[in-house]
């Protein structure tokens, strides 16, 4: 395949952004919803801080209080053996997620050319409300005529939800509330009605029965969201075989909709692969990568916060060529070109 990882990678590093408070550390920049708007290419990049770790038998965890919003920094103890410190993101408790370990907000970089992005000096949106009181993640951004709609994940201690804000200048922002409740996230709207109904892509994540797999949505207006359909499912010692989720916006080609998804195996290893659906009935499923599209393999994909892992929100259509902004090892942006040709040859 023909990939060609943008040669200055990563486009963003964590000593690139300043972080909101002195005694705060970036640790990550990276799942970036993508826009163009005003001959600029927009990224809406993840930002997640954590304090700085000056104590060595405690971890120091930022949340927002759900009561009154004001920041709180929890002290866990290391050697208190009720805690999971195992993985890097999260702290379990009874096998169940007790914290984060940074809090995620969205800021904003732009660029001229698509290569070369210079971050703003503030954040762009924080969180907010005690649905959002452990961050926001992970946008996604649809033009729909002169708006453009962002899905976000929004976390709390009540789970994972589906935010939505809309904006017409990247410089207001209104919230419209929670699209979907827990526990859903990776939520992108396709940008024009198919049908009489606008679709958005949604990965449910059962506790009980079930697996987290991707479906569809529908909507009249936007607002409400129903007839929810299941679009692919897991596959079983593949490179897709642990989770999946959709990544960037959908994007309409002459062959389909194409659609750039994420996929984990049992090791959480993450990759990006594709999606063809039916330009008319966005259910039906054309073909479906065999291979990964985009699979870590670069040192700053494979070593990082979180290794092992090239994760997308957003691509743009270059002619017959997808350019793929995404997120590696938890930790920066790096950039990709990838002709439609050799995406298409990984689909069966």
């Amino acid at each position: 395949m023909a990939i060609t990882r943008f040669p200055h990678n990563p486009i963003i590093e964590t000593k690139d952004v300043r972080p909101l408070r002195p005694d705060f550390q970036v640790v990550g920049v990276f799942n970036a919803g993508v826009a163009t708007f005003r001959n600029e290419v927009i990224l809406l990049l993840r930002i997640a801080e954590m304090p700085i770790q000056s104590d060595e038998n405690h971890v120091l965890v930022p949340v927002l209080s759900e009561t009154n919003g004001e920041l709180e920094i929890i002290r866990i103890t290391k050697s208190d053996d009720r805690y999971d410190l195992s993985d890097s993101r999260v702290i379990k408790q009874r096998g169940r997620y007790a914290y984060l370990t940074s809090l995620s907000y969205l800021r904003m970089a732009r660029s001229t050319d698509g290569i070369h992005f210079k971050v703003d000096a503030g954040p762009t949106m924080l969180p907010g409300g005690p649905l959002e009181a452990w961050g926001i993640e992970d946008p996604r951004i649809t033009q729909i005529g002169h708006q453009y709609f962002i899905t976000y994940s929004a976390i709390s201690s009540k789970g994972v939800s589906v935010g939505v804000a809309v904006t017409e200048d990247f410089v207001t922002f209104a919230r419209s509330g929670v699209m979907l409740p827990p526990e859903n996230k990776d939520v992108a709207i396709f940008p024009e009605k198919i049908g009489g109904n606008y679709y958005a892509l949604h990965r449910p994540v059962p506790k009980a029965i079930g697996s987290p797999e991707m479906w569809l949505a529908q909507s009249p207006d936007l607002l409400h969201w129903g007839q929810h359909q299941f679009l692919i499912g897991l596959r079983e010692g593949q490179w897709d075989g642990g989770r999946i989720g959709g990544g960037a916006v959908p994007i309409k080609t002459p062959e389909g909709w194409l659609v750039l998804y994420h996929g984990a195996d049992e090791t959480d290893r993450y990759c990006m692969g594709a999606l063809l659906l039916d330009l008319k009935d966005p259910v039906k499923v054309i073909a479906r990568s065999r291979v990964p599209v985009l699979e870590p393999e670069a040192e700053y994909e494979v070593n990082g916060f979180f290794g092992r892992v090239v994760f997308s929100c957003g691509a743009i259509l270059l002619d017959r060529s997808i350019r793929m902004y995404y997120g590696a090892a938890d930790e920066v942006m790096a950039g990709v070109d990838i002709p439609l040709e050799d995406i298409y040859y990984t689909l069966y």
